[in-house]
C-alpha cells in the first residue's frame, strides 16, 4: 500500500511489517468483537501497543527522508516500547491489581506509555495536541506536594490545586480505567475501531464510487446538481470514513472537478464539498467516532443517540443543500446533460450488494445489539455480499478453475488489503484517544473540570448566550490544533459539567451541541482543514475556499443553538411540540439560508434579508408568541419572494455550463 502524501516510500521490508501488523490488529479486534469479548486490561493495552507499533513504523522520526541508522536507532527502541506497553499490563495484570501501592515497574512503564503516547500523538497528528497533553502533564506536578511545586506561584488561584508526585500521576494515567486505558482509548479500542474497519472494507469493494454514481444519477440534472450530488454522497460517505479531510478527497476529487464544469467557481466548488464532507461526521447512523463516544459518556444506548440524531442531520444537510440550490439558481445554472450521467438503474443493478451491509447494520441496531457486535456483523455481511456478486459473476461468465483460482486471489487480496487499511485509518483516532487519556486523568485527578466550569460561569455572568458563545470560541480554538474527537472529549470533560449543572442543558443535549460544534475548525478560517483539502483539490485559493466553506456549513453553528432553545424535539415530547419545533427549525434555517445569500426563488432586497435575520433570531426565542411571530414574518418572506419570482422567471448570472473566472 502507498506511504501517507508527503512522506518518503518506505522499503518494501517496512510496508510489509506495516502490513502484517496491522492485518494482525484488524483480525485481534475482530476475534473481540465477535468471538471472544476481552476484558478492559487486556483490549485497551494490547489495542494501544498494536497501534503505537504501527504509528513508529509508518511516520518516521526522519520526516522528509528515508530512515537511516539513527532514525532506526530510535524508531527501533520506541517500537519495542510499543511492543511492551502491549504486554505489560495484560501479563501482570494480577500483581498490579493486588498491590497496595504502585510497584516501581509499573512506575516505569507508566512513564514509558505516557511519553510514546506523546510522541506518537506528534508523528501521527501535530505537535499542538501533543503540547497541550504536555502542559496537563505539567500542570498535575504543579503545586506545593508536586514535583514542580515552583510552578504553583504562577497558577491563578482558581486553578491552584495540591500538586502530585510522579507515582501518583504515572498510576492515575496507566494503572487505572481514568487516564490512557479510559473512555476515550475504550471506545477507539471497541467500537470506533470495527466501524473503521467496516468502512474499509466498503471502501477497498467500491462503496464509495457506488454511492456516489447514485448522488449523480438522482440528482444530476438538478440546477447545480454536482453540487447536489456532492452533498448527498458527502452524506453517505462521510459517516463511514470517520474524517471529514477523507471525505473531501474521496468524494472531492469526482464532484469538485464537475462543480468548476458546471459553472461554479473553483473556491465555491471546493467550499460546498467541505461543508458536505464535514456534514458526514454528524451523519447517522455512524457520525465518525462521535456516536460511540457521546454513548459512553452520557450512558445513553447506541441506537438512541442515532434516533435523536437523525432530525438534526437532516436540518444541517438541508441548508447546504438550498444554499447550493440559491448559489445555482443565482448563477443561472443548469443540470448536466442526461447522457453525461449514470442512470440510477444501472447503478443499482450494478452496486444493489453494497445496500446489503446497511441494511444488516441498521437493522442489528434496531434489533438491540451491542455496537461491537453490529460492526462485526456488518464486515461480515459486506464480505458475504461481495462473495455472493462474485459468484454470481462467476457462473454468469462460465465456471471455469483457472477462473475460480483467479477469483480466489482476487478476494483474498482484497481482504488482506481492507483489513491492513483499518489498521491505517485507525492509527490517528486511537492515539487521539489515548492522549485524550491524558487529559481526562489530569482533569480528574486534580478537580480542573469543576474548575474551568467556575470560570466560565464567571466570565458569562451566568448568561446562557454568553456561555455557549464561550463553547463555540473555545472549540473553534482548540479545534484548529486537535482532531475532532479530542477536541469534544477536551470540551465536554471541562465545560460539560457547566452547561449541565448550572445552565440546566440536559446532558445528551449538551454533549451533542459540543460535538456539533468541535466540527467547526474543518471550515471556519483560518484554519479550515477540510477547506484546505478542497482547495488543493479545486485548485483555488485556500483562504477563499475556507470562507466559502464556512458559508455553506452556518447549520454547523445554527443548529446546536436549535437543541437547546428547543429541546423537546431532540429529547422528545408531546407530538404537537415536537411538530411544531420541527417546522419552526425548516422555517428558520430557510430564512437564514436565503438571507446569506440574498436571494431565494428571486433576489431579496436589504431589507428583506435584514427582516429574514430577525425572524430567525425570534424562531430561536424561547417563547412560543415570539416564535409565532418570526415564523409568520419568514411565511410572509416566502410568499412574497415566490409572486416576485413568477412575475421575473428569467434567472441571473452566466449562462449554464460556463464556468466563471475565480
Amino acid at each position: 500500500m502507498a506511504e501517507d502524501m508527503g512522506r518518503p516510500t518506505q522499503p518494501r521490508l517496512v510496508l510489509r511489517a506495516i502490513a502484517i501488523i496491522g492485518i494482525a490488529l484488524s483480525l485481534f479486534q475482530l476475534y473481540a468483537a465477535g468471538i471472544q469479548p476481552l476484558g478492559l486490561f487486556y483490549q485497551r493495552p494490547i489495542h494501544l501497543g498494536f497501534i503505537l507499533t504501527l504509528c513508529f513504523l509508518i511516520y518516521p522520526v526522519t520526516k522528509d527522508r528515508p530512515r537511516g541508522a539513527f532514525g532506526w536507532a530510535i524508531d527501533g527502541v520506541l517500537i519495542l516500547g510499543g511492543i511492551l506497553v502491549g504486554y505489560w499490563v495484560p501479563a501482570n495484570i494480577d500483581a498490579i491489581a493486588n498491590a497496595i501501592f504502585p510497584r516501581t515497574q509499573d512506575v516505569a512503564v507508566g512513564v514509558v506509555t505516557t511519553l510514546l503516547v506523546l510522541e506518537a500523538s506528534r508523528r501521527a497528528i501535530g505537535p499542538t495536541i501533543t503540547v497541550i497533553g504536555a502542559v496537563f502533564i505539567v500542570y498535575a506536578f504543579a503545586g506545593n506536594r508536586g514535583e514542580l511545586p515552583f510552578l504553583a506561584d504562577w497558577l491563578p488561584g482558581i486553578l491552584n490545586h495540591r500538586g502530585y508526585s510522579l507515582d501518583r500521576l504515572a498510576s492515575q494515567l496507566t494503572l487505572g480505567a481514568e487516564g490512557i486505558y479510559g473512555i476515550p482509548l475504550g471506545v477507539a479500542a471497541t467500537f470506533i475501531f470495527i466501524f473503521v474497519l467496516f468502512g474499509a472494507f466498503l471502501e477497498v469493494t467500491g462503496a464509495g464510487k457506488f454511492f456516489i454514481d447514485l448522488a449523480y444519477a438522482t440528482t444530476g440534472r438538478q440546477r447545480g446538481g454536482p453540487a447536489k450530488a456532492a452533498v448527498i454522497a458527502s452524506a453517505g460517505m462521510g459517516s463511514i470514513s470517520g474524517s471529514a479531510i477523507a471525505n473531501v478527497v474521496t468524494t472531492g476529487a469526482f464532484t469538485i472537478p464537475l462543480m468548476k464544469r458546471l459553472g461554479y467557481r473553483p473556491a465555491q466548488a471546493g467550499g460546498i464539498e467541505a461543508a458536505a464532507s464535514t456534514g458526514g461526521q454528524i451523519m447517522p447512523p455512524l457520525m465518525g467516532a462521535g456516536a460511540f463516544l457521546i454513548s459512553e459518556f452520557t450512558r445513553t444506548p447506541y441506537i438512541d443517540i442515532v434516533m435523536i440524531s437523525i432530525f438534526p442531520a437532516f436540518l444541517y444537510f438541508g441548508t447546504v443543500y438550498l444554499l447550493v440550490h440559491i448559489a445555482a439558481v443565482k448563477r443561472g445554472l443548469e443540470g448536466l446533460p442526461a447522457e453525461d450521467l449514470p442512470r440510477a438503474r444501472d447503478v443499482l443493478r450494478e452496486g444493489w450488494h453494497f445496500l446489503l451491509p446497511l441494511g444488516v447494520l441498521v437493522w442489528l441496531l434496531v434489533a438491540g445489539y451491542s455496537p461491537m457486535r453490529v460492526g462485526f456483523f456488518a464486515i461480515v455481511a459486506v464480505v458475504a455480499s461481495a462473495v455472493l456478486r462474485a459468484l454470481l459473476a462467476f457462473f454468469r461468465e462460465g465456471p471455469t478453475r483457472p477462473r475460480a483460482a483467479a477469483l480466489l486471489r482476487a478476494g483474498v487480496a482484497k481482504t488482506m488489503e481492507a483489513l491492513e487499511l483499518g489498521a491505517r485509518n485507525a492509527v490517528a483516532v486511537s492515539v487521539a484517544c489515548a492522549l485524550a487519556g491524558i487529559i481526562v486523568g489530569v482533569v480528574g485527578l486534580t478537580g480542573l473540570g469543576l474548575k474551568f466550569s467556575s470560570m466560565m460561569i464567571a466570565f458569562s455572568g451566568g448568561n446562557l448566550v454568553l456561555a455557549l458563545l464561550l463553547v463555540v470560541i473555545a472549540s473553534l480554538i482548540l479545534g484548529m490544533g486537535l482532531p475532532v474527537t479530542a477536541a469534544y472529549i477536551v470540551l465536554i470533560i471541562l465545560i460539560g459539567p457547566a452547561l449541565t449543572e448550572e445552565f440546566g442543558i440536559p446532558l445528551l443535549v449538551a454533549h451533542l451541541v459540543v460535538f456539533w460544534w468541535s466540527q467547526d475548525s474543518n471550515v471556519t478560517p483560518p484554519v479550515a482543514l477540510a477547506g484546505f483539502a478542497g482547495a488543493a483539490i479545486a485548485n483555488a485559493s485556500p483562504m477563499e475556499t475556507s470562507v466559502q466553506a464556512w458559508k455553506f456549513a452556518k447549520g454547523l453553528y445554527l443548529v446546536p443553538l436549535f437543541m437547546v432553545f428547543n429541546e423537546p424535539i431532540i429529547v422528545g415530547g408531546p407530538v404537537p411540540l415536537v411538530l411544531w419545533n420541527g417546522l419552526l427549525a425548516i422555517l428558520a434555517l430557510t430564512a437564514f439560508a436565503a438571507a446569506i445569500e440574498g436571494h431565494l426563488f428571486a433576489p431579496m432586497p436589504h431589507w428583506q434579508r435584514g427582516l429574514a435575520a430577525l425572524a430567525t433570531l425570534a424562531v430561536f426565542w424561547p417563547s412560543v408568541p415570539i416564535e409565532a411571530v418570526g415564523a409568520l414574518a419568514i411565511v410572509l418572506l416566502i410568499a412574497r419572494n415566490i409572486a416576485v419570482a413568477r412575475r421575473s422567471p428569467v434567472p441571473e448570472g452566466p449562462p449554464a455550463h460556463v464556468p466563471e473566472e475565480s
